[in-house]
């Protein structure tokens, strides 16, 4: 059975920086994509950074610049590095994985960020 368990959220500061991890246990292969997405408080899910297949990377315009997204296909994790942070960053951070017939969702890890 596949799990996904991500780590690295907390509290900060407006300006500063934080790194989030995903790691996948469980026989999984075939990945297309690996990416964070997520959910403010009374909003909906959105993508923050995925990589696909094939090394493209796509970042959501608000945090273009500032997050950096990087998969290690060997090991099957995928970090999103976030510096710069925002108040409007403040949010569950989600990881998911996408293989040929579904997907796979971490449980998800909260970041505020404080002004």
């Amino acid at each position: 059975q596949v799990q996904l368990v991500e780590s690295g959220g907390g509290l900060v500061q407006a300006g500063g920086s934080l790194r989030l991890s995903c790691a996948a246990s469980g026989s999984i292969s075939n990945i297309n994509a690996m990416g964070w997405y997520r959910q403010a408080a009374g909003k909906q899910r959105t993508l923050v950074a995925v990589v696909i297949s094939g090394g493209k990377i796509n970042y959501s315009n608000s945090v273009k610049g500032r997050f950096t997204i990087s998969r290690d296909n060997a090991k099957n994790t995928v970090d999103l590095q976030m510096s710069n942070l925002e108040p409007d960053d403040t949010g569950v951070y989600y990881c998911r994985i996408v293989v040929p017939d579904r997907d796979y969702w971490g449980q998800g890890t909260r970041v505020t960020v404080s002004s």
